[in-house]
């Protein structure tokens, strides 16, 4: 864009100023406002940007400024003066007209509305345009921007106070002009003649004549503040009044105050509350302020960010409505994936969070990086249920890219957490009642190799309260800015279309019949699976990840650095000899400098020793490493629950462990999202068998049968290694199945069953002083439970809420002497045989827990 220098623009002006005629339009300004608008430019030396309109001062001018404020006004007359131009300051006298001043504000500072209906000096100057069709009348829109180069700016402060669309308040003014004033803007559009305007209105219908050419005058200054700042994507100013007034909503409040006794007016004003608190409040300003931040922070807190797949997206993002669905580890997740998107030259996605992030000043910053806040539960307000439901589909119609966490929260164990479906369910509903664009899920991975939640994460995992956020939670949390953090890790899933899923399940458009709703809903929840599952298939078997891995798995976490490096090895090399799928991905690190960057992270320690250097996990590192660890179990789960009975049973007939393994893999597949299915685990634990075999870490022994290699062997320290992981969730499932058995059909609920496995899990982590968290998460419980009602081995009574079962849990039970050692056996029975006032006793102490 053509920019003149104030210098110049001044003397050019001046000298070409056509001659005043014997009547002038714009009279002298007063005194007091000839000095007010001196006052200002001692502290605001403004530049004008673009050509200089030629205006003829015979004919009456004024200056159509887009928000009210005594600054604006004094800055126009200030630049009316000194570029010869007609003044802005001074009244206007013509025939029919009498103005105090020359400038037309299409909207007071002090009204909510985005369409402000009465401008009362247009409606003047228009009806004596109309009283006088030979009066002539020139009008200049006018754009302002305090603050905001239009070039590049570098200053982090610069970019948060830069002008945007919202109008600013009189404190943001008032810091506009002590401080940004010498970085103030101002565009002179070419003249518009008001008659013109008029007859180009009365051609057209709708609205009366001011509200038309105030409109249009709106459009002229909107498009040439677009051309400098970008377009205006705040959704408070922009579709609030479109939500509120659409059909759905407008039903939503006639009924809500039907039921409440409340007046319309009054149920408006508390949707329009609701509709605040949820929507977005876009700023470029922001947006580029968080460009320059997080560039600075990744690189001062990461040692890089890796970015994988992300062509698969591009590809997509000009014909499809993208819907990013992360994995969700960390609160930096909401930053880093719209940085990676913004980056990369995409729109940055509306993100849906949680309210527990809507605090000050951090809930406004999220809100103007295009966060939207979403209660936890909807549960009993219809009319908030109804208004974030239509904001959803606005964002739908209007093709927005959209992100939420299908989780719901941060996983604590990182492990994936069962698939949250309400935003999914939105998403679909919205596209089924009016398509706009076709619907692609992406499906994305995130993993880091320290975290800066991760003490927080184990202290909740062991009953401690769940901490909400608030501003100096986070300024604690920042104070952890020196320290090393890693890699970044994130990776774009295999794509889900939408409209693959509803010719499977053979759903309909705009069809609200029961039969459709049915299918819709089992829809929903396939695709909520489908999508968990191409999230781990996309996983980063990372350096970290790897180390925790082995170092877990021994006892005292720790281990013979060679015996180190060869586990690693293995790892390794069944990860790439059978990947888990195409998209995951692995360290090509060797097994060496995997150890030299655990070391560097502080995560690991070197131990000398004259008969070899030992590794161990360094102090209180242990639970924290068990979370990276989880990141990348289900990668290498089959191998290791093969390990796991093979090394069990000492030897096991082949046909034994194809048995076990269908029985016992559906709840392996639930609690990992796994992706192979369950007609097809026995071909893939053949495979992985074979490979162990081939490995030497198993033994085929022949006529079927398979065993462990010498006890003294390093093979055999191999496959120990190897077998603990599945181990661990081996003993979870056992211990939930004994607690069953052993307390007998119609006795428990879920919630005691979980709770009492959560306090079974703490006593066995105790005894056996690991002091993971693994053991004591009930998510993985209530997942566990999840999976026996779906499979069919436990139904829940629907009016007493007890579970009921048959002989087939006793038998499952009974496969524990295949997987489980004999102590452990004798443990879990002895804990699991509890009496009805002991379950009473445990049952009582936590909800105590739980209400302190």
């Amino acid at each position: 864009m053509f920019k003149l220098p104030n210098w110049l623009s001044s003397k050019i002006s001046t000298a070409d100023k056509p001659a005043a005629s014997k009547a002038p339009s714009n009279q002298t300004p007063s005194s007091y406002r000839q000095l007010s608008a001196k006052g200002l430019s001692l502290a605001v030396k403004p530049t004008v940007i673009g050509e200089i309109p030629v205006l003829d001062p015979t004919i009456p001018t004024f200056y159509v400024i887009r928000t009210y404020s005594r600054s604006n006004s004094l800055l126009v007359g200030m630049q009316t003066d000194e570029l010869g131009l007609p003044s802005a300051l001074a009244e206007v006298r013509a025939d029919g007209i009498h103005e105090t001043s020359a400038m037309i504000f299409l909207k007071d500072r002090r009204s909510d509305s985005t369409r402000q209906t009465t401008v009362p000096r247009l409606e003047r100057l228009i009806q004596a345009c109309l009283a006088n069709p030979e009066l002539k009348v020139q009008v200049v829109p006018v754009t302002i921007l305090w603050g905001r180069a239009p070039d590049k700016e570098e200053s982090l402060f610069r970019l948060m106070m830069a002008d945007e669309w919202a109008s600013p308040s009189k404190t943001k003014q008032l810091f506009n002009i002590g401080v940004m004033g010498r970085d103030t803007f101002v565009r002179f559009s070419e003249p518009k003649d008001l008659q013109s305007l008029i007859n180009d209105a009365k051609a057209g219908v709708g609205d009366d004549l001011t509200t038309t050419i105030a409109m249009r005058l709106k459009g002229y200054l909107d498009k040439q503040r677009t051309s400098i700042i970008g377009p205006d994507l705040s959704d408070k100013r922009n579709i609030a009044g479109t939500i509120l007034s659409s059909p759905v909503v407008t039903d939503a409040i006639e009924k809500h105050a039907a039921e409440t006794g409340k007046s319309i007016a009054a149920v408006k004003a508390e949707a329009q509350g609701y509709l605040g608190e949820i929507t977005s409040d876009y700023s470029h300003s922001v947006v580029r302020f968080f460009d320059h931040f997080l560039t600075w922070l990744w690189t001062r807190l990461y040692d890089g960010v890796e970015v994988r797949h992300f062509e698969r997206v591009r590809a997509l993002a000009p014909d499809f409505q993208i819907v990013y669905v992360p994995c969700h580890r960390s609160h930096i997740d909401y930053l880093l994936l719209s940085y990676v998107i913004y980056k990369r030259g995409l729109r940055i996605p509306h993100v849906a969070a949680g309210e527990n992030l809507n605090i000050p000043i951090l809930g406004e910053i999220l809100r103007s990086g295009g966060a939207f806040f979403m209660r936890r539960s909807f549960k009993g307000n219809a009319l908030y249920s109804t208004v974030f439901k239509e904001y959803v589909h606005s964002l739908m119609q209007r093709q927005a890219p959209i992100e939420y966490f299908i989780e719901g929260g941060r996983s604590r164990s990182g492990r994936l957490l069962p698939p949250k479906l309400g935003m999914l369910a939105m998403t679909v509903n919205s596209h089924l009642r009016e398509p706009a664009k076709p619907v692609v899920f992406i499906p994305t991975y995130i993993s880091y190799e320290r975290i800066m939640e991760g003490a927080t994460y184990v202290g909740e995992l062991k009953g401690k309260p769940k901490e909400s956020e608030n501003l100096l939670g986070l300024l604690k949390t920042a104070r952890k800015i020196e320290r090393i953090f890693g890699t970044v890790h994130l990776a774009f899933g295999e794509p889900l279309y939408l409209n693959d899923f509803m010719a499977k399940f053979d759903v309909a458009i705009q069809d609200g019949s029961d039969e459709n709703t049915a299918k819709t809903h089992a829809m929903v929840q396939n695709l909520g699976v489908k999508v968990m599952q191409n999230i781990n298939k996309a996983a980063v078997v990372n350096p970290v990840s790897l180390l925790a891995l082995v170092l877990l798995s021994t006892p005292n976490a720790a281990l013979d650095e060679a015996q180190c490096l060869e586990q690693i090895k293995l790892y390794q090399h069944i990860a790439q000899a059978l990947p888990y799928d195409p998209d995951t991905h692995v360290t090509d690190m060797s097994p060496k400098e995997i150890l030299e960057y655990g070391i560097k992270l502080k995560l690991i320690e070197r131990t000398p020793h004259i008969l070899g250097d030992m590794i161990r996990v360094a102090d209180k590192q242990a639970p924290l490493l068990s979370y990276f660890r989880n990141n990348i179990l289900h990668v290498f789960i089959i191998a290791s629950f093969l390990a796991a009975l093979v090394q069990r049973n000492g030897r096991i007939y082949r046909e034994k462990l194809e048995s076990i393994t269908e029985l016992l893999y559906p709840f392996l597949q639930s609690e990992l999202f796994l992706k192979t299915a369950l007609r097809n685990i026995a071909t893939q634990a053949e495979r992985v068998l074979n490979l162990l075999i081939e490995r030497g870490v198993i033994v085929d022994l022949g006529d079927g049968v398979v065993g462990s290699p010498e006890g003294n062997s390093e093979a055999y320290q191999q496959l120990m290694v190897l077998a603990s992981p599945a181990q661990q969730s081996l003993e979870r499932y056992f211990m939930a199945l004994t607690l069953l058995s052993e307390q007998g059909s119609n006795r428990l609920n879920t919630e005691q069953v979980v709770n009492l496995c959560y306090v079974l899990g703490q006593r066995v982590s105790v005894l056996h002083a690991d002091d993971l968290p693994d053991m004591f998460d009930k998510a993985l419980f209530t997942s566990f439970i999840d999976t026996l009602v779906r499979v069919g081995y436990v139904t829940i009574d629907g009016k007493t809420g007890l579970l009921t079962f048959d002989e087939r849990i006793d038998k499952i039970a009974e496969h524990a002497k295949f997987v489980l050692h004999p102590d452990m056996m004798q443990l879990l029975r002895h804990t699991a045989s509890l009496s009805h006032d002991e379950i009473t006793l445990a049952m009582q102490e936590i909800k105590k827990k739980r209400w302190r």
